[in-house]
């Protein structure tokens, strides 16, 4: 029986209850009353149930769906506002004992460069990033207890936060691992990490058990209450995710909402962040081996239905998706973006070959993070690194609350000024600096709290006289 309070998946992710969501939807998509009833709910930002959100999802009614699209950009401009936080990916290792049919990861790929950082290699890849402006990085390794066991990511971690080079830090290392125990989780929370990202890839039981065969990710279960354990051992910020493409769609999104009404019943606070990639070729991976994949246009709704299902929930899209599609979702709901990303193996220090093989998937949009930056400034955006919460605790429901309270405009909002100033000072390219500078004296003045604006204002003159790492 479906139980979102249930610790089992087969309870919280239940098969029957996501069946009986796709057949309701299916005859509701054509109601206009109910679905004008559900967007005068998602337009208070309080959110929708998986079964209302696929109705929107499925809406087959043309001047609907542009309400659907013009809602979620409400709602994600009331929470957020012009915020973009900016982040990067640093493989670590791509050794790995999963048999994932839809990544170059999996061990029987004989033709992938096979590749494991060294500290040094590492201490390089991080003043690569550094270089670049960065101050936030996605942790990644494949699962391989021999050539990349907790201890060496736990060493990594410790390499990566020491590192200071020039003006440059990296503030908040999230982690994307493999599923693990409560008491190696506690280890990644005493290490310092910001959020622990898990994807499900697919929550169809079926789909999943032939998408990985071999390997200890084959365990569906196991893998589903990994986010579980890791909110069990203190670490409050989870992040979750589907491989869109690798099932149909709208199982996996209701699947994808199913798990964060778990752990919001179970745990207090849902997911931290979604994630929405679609599956993407790479060495020895052919996408079109996927019949299931979704057009831009399937896309971009689902971004901004799980903006009003989940309006309190970081939306992430990486560097897998073109400029295009990526300006795109921005609109509806998506609240964090990689730049200059590489998803190789060292492929910072060193800039990545075509001849390289030892990426995950192959980048669509392959700019540099300046011209990220601007591009979104351009867009009317406001880039930001910020990494305070993490730092000052305020995570899990702390952060919930920060932002269901209204305060992001008195907090985040000036926080991501004065790390967009950094960024201006230290590493943009002149056109970006010019831009930018203009873009911080427009924003600063729509900070409503007085003495915030004033002591922004403040900051950010002595961060132009070499000061750094002011935060609210």
């Amino acid at each position: 029986m479906y139980d979102p309070l249930s610790p089992l998946p087969a309870d919280f992710i239940n098969d029957a209850e996501i069946m009986a969501t796709l057949a309701y939807a299916a005859a509701k998509k054509s109601d206009r009353g109910l679905i004008d009833d559900l967007l005068a709910k998602a337009a208070t930002a309080g959110g929708l149930t998986h079964r209302e959100a696929l109705v929107l999802l499925d809406c087959d009614l043309p001047d609907m769906n542009e309400k659907i699209f013009a809602t979620a950009m409400a709602v994600k401009q009331q929470l957020y506002g012009k915020r973009i936080v900016m982040f990067a990916p640093l493989y670590l290792s791509n050794h790995c004992v999963n048999g994932c049919v839809y990544c170059p990861y999996h061990r029987q790929n004989s033709h992938i460069r096979r590749v494991k950082l060294s500290p040094d290699a590492i201490r390089r890849e991080v003043v690569a990033l550094q270089d670049m402006g960065h101050k936030r990085l996605l942790l990644e390794t494949g699962e391989d207890p021999v050539n990349s066991p907790l201890e060496y990511v736990l060493e990594s971690i410790a390499t990566i936060y020491a590192i200071k080079h020039k003006n440059g830090a990296i503030r908040r290392v999230n982690v994307n691992i493999a599923a693990t125990t409560v008491e190696n989780y506690r280890r990644l929370h005493a290490a310092g990490i910001g959020t622990y990202a898990l994807f499900q890839e697919t929550y169809h039981r079926a789909a999943y058990a032939a998408l990985h065969p071999t390997g200890p990710k084959s365990d569906y279960d196991y893998h589903a209450t990994a986010l579980d354990r890791a909110m069990d051992a203190g670490i409050d910020d989870v992040g979750g995710g589907v491989l869109y493409g690798l099932n149909l769609y709208r199982y996996d999104f209701v699947g994808q909402l199913l798990h964060a009404e778990h752990l919001e019943a179970a745990k207090g606070v849902g997911p931290h962040t979604l994630s929405v990639p679609r599956v993407r070729p790479a060495d020895d991976i052919d996408a079109g081996a996927f019949p299931n994949a979704i057009d831009d246009d399937t896309f971009a709704k689902i971004v901004a239905v799980l903006r009003l299902a989940a309006p309190y929930t970081g939306i992430i899209i990486s560097t897998r998706e073109a400029a295009a599609a990526r300006e795109r979702v921005l609109r509806v709901g998506v609240s964090q973006i990689s730049g200059g990303s590489r998803t190789s193996v060292g492929g910072y220090a060193e800039e990545e070959k075509s001849a390289d093989n030892s990426a995950q998937f192959d980048v669509s949009d392959r700019r540099s993070l300046d011209e990220v930056v601007k591009w979104l400034m351009d867009l009317g955006y406001v880039p930001s690194f910020c990494t305070a919460c993490y730092r000052e605790g305020r995570t899990g429901d702390r952060f919930m609350t920060l932002v269901k309270s209204g305060q992001i405009a008195n907090c985040c909002q000036p926080n991501a000024l004065m790390t967009l100033a950094e960024y201006l000072q230290d590493y943009a390219a002149p056109a970006t600096r010019e831009l930018g500078e203009k873009l911080l004296a427009a924003e600063l003045t729509k900070i409503p709290r007085e003495a915030t604006r004033r002591l922004a204002e403040e900051n950010l003159l002595a961060i132009r006289h070499g000061k750094r790492d002011f935060r609210f």
